[in-house]
């Protein structure tokens, strides 16, 4: 960025965080702001198993509460020095359902310093559906939020939900009701989905698994496969895969699971129930597979408060728009180049799918966000970045697109980036990314990463036969060997020869 150029600010607002009282844990997840690309700054989780023994004593423990309130009074400090004043706090199974609830809600609210809404089944199932939908690019298929009181299940199609449904099969819930027999829970979960309207229309569709459980059952199913990405958001597994391992499971004790470290302990008593539901939920409903949710109640929350222009932008490009303008040297420039790509890409005498410019769009964005690296590791570190990122509207075949695309960008075409990113994807996608990659090369080579430079170099495919770069005669100085080998690169991985033109 030049000191002409106003930086680019991110228009965030105030933080906002929010207090998940549930039936197995406590949570406070402040975040950056009220954005489509929500972004945390903050979360802390306390497991206090309030729903422990609710089915059979009606109440919640004392200790458990005791937990809980400890957990509150410190959540409240911590929302005061983060600064963030705007504080919901959600109660869901637990609280509804216990006889002494409406208590220990109060000592909740003096303890947070905060009123609490109290969502019904119904509720928590519409604001669990709008997270996915505000995460997943065209979700289409059924939510499951698996709590510890309870399952709440709810069709997504778009932005249209359906009517939610409340089952009592959250893990801890099932592990009371069944007196710890995986068999019987078994024959619980079997029978509460006997009468599950949304499942009916499942068949061959989507299932989002929403929760600690069924994450934390994802994340060892990542584990065991060695998968290159760690994000458990988008992760896919097939449904038949996915009912395997539930089943395996639910037969093995949880210590002897591969990676089951990377599972808090206290909840690693709950796995077998949640895989009990996974896998009695797929055989009743034969759905294509399981993506797991990252997203649920809280994020849905956000989504519902933004006006309704906000709730319609792409999240993938909202997020990755803001890191072009923390990290990027000209967030212009990222601009220009999702334009200069788009001319670029029409000349080419083959197509490109809406969701494929988009991806291109959002690599665009994200091109130069690892500069501050040494030159021999900005590859490197844009692949740390693009990864890892906290961002949503991307499955991982498409993270890994991005990750690889901003590699080629810097590393050339030459090196063997990444072969494990590289297993994620098509031998089209992989050809795109390419292709993207190298057309970047020239682009930074000509810009210097500053803006306004692009849209007066545009660069074309002539009838699939000769990529032309052309330069006006107050830039003809651009031209050099090192411009026309980054040209000649290009042109070779689009069957064309290449040229700079002069006008």
């Amino acid at each position: 960025m030049t000191h002409h150029e106003a930086p680019g600010r991110l228009n965030v607002g105030k933080p906002v965080a929010i207090i998940d009282v549930g039936s197995n844990s406590v949570r406070l997840v402040a975040y950056e702001g009220l954005t489509r690309s929500p972004t945390p700054i903050f979360n802390e989780k306390v497991l206090c198993g309030l729903g422990k023994g609710l089915a059979t004593s009606g109440k919640l423990p004392k200790d458990s509460m005791e937990k809980a309130l400890n957990a509150l009074r410190r959540f409240r400090v911590l929302c005061e020095t983060l600064g963030c004043d705007d504080v919901h706090m959600l109660a869901t199974a637990a609280a509804r359902d216990a006889k002494n609830g409406k208590e220990f809600l109060q000592a909740a609210e003096a303890a947070a310093g905060v009123k609490a809404e109290l969502l019904s089944g119904a509720r928590e199932a519409h604001l669990s559906a709008l997270g996915v939908v505000s995460s997943i690019w065209r979700a289409d298929g059924v939510v499951g939020d698996l709590g510890g009181g309870s399952l709440e299940l709810i069709d997504v199609k778009g932005h249209k939900l359906g009517r939610g449904v409340t089952l009592p099969l959250g893990g801890l819930a099932l592990a009371d009701a069944s007196g710890g027999s995986v068999e019987k829970a078994q024959r619980i979960a079997r029978s509460a989905f006997a009468k599950a309207i949304p499942l009916e229309r499942l068949r061959g569709r989507t299932f989002y698994a929403v929760g600690g459980t069924w994450r934390a059952l994802g994340r060892l199913h990542m584990m065991q496969r060695n998968y290159p990405l760690h994000v458990m958001q988008n992760y896919v597994i097939p449904a038949e895969d996915a009912a395997d391992f539930a089943s395996l499971v639910e037969r093995v004790s949880a210590d002897q699971l591969i990676a089951i470290e990377s599972v808090n302990s206290a909840r690693r008593p709950l796995l077998a129930y949640g895989a009990v539901v996974l896998e009695e939920l797929i055989r009743k409903a034969k759905p294509k597979e399981v993506v797991i949710s990252a997203n649920g109640v809280r994020e849905g929350l956000l989504y519902e408060r933004l006006k309704e222009p906000e709730r319609h932008q792409d999240p993938l490009i909202s997020g990755a728009r803001e890191l072009n303008i923390l990290r990027s040297r000209s967030p212009q420039h990222g601009e220009d180049l999702c334009h200069w790509t788009d001319s670029f890409m029409r000349s080419l005498p083959f197509s490109e799918t809406p969701d494929e410019k988009r991806l291109r769009h959002a690599a665009c964005l994200l091109a130069d966000i690892g500069w501050r690296a040494h030159p021999d590791y900005r590859g490197e570190q844009s692949i740390n970045i693009i990864a890892n990122a906290d961002f949503t509207g991307v499955d991982h075949p498409g993270r890994a697109f991005l990750a690889l695309t901003t590699a080629y960008r810097h590393m050339g075409l030459e090196n063997d980036i990444n072969p494990r990113f590289r297993s994620l994807l098509s031998a089209r996608q992989l050809d795109r990314s390419r292709i993207i990659g190298a057309a970047m090369r020239v682009a930074y080579i000509i810009s210097a990463a500053m803006p306004h430079i692009l849209p007066r170099t545009p660069m074309k495919s002539l009838h699939g036969r000769r990529l032309v770069l052309t330069l006006p005669q107050e830039l003809r100085d651009l031209a050099n060997e090192r411009l026309n080998n980054r040209l000649k690169q290009l042109a070779r991985v689009i069957g064309d020869e290449s040229e700079v033109k002069i006008v």
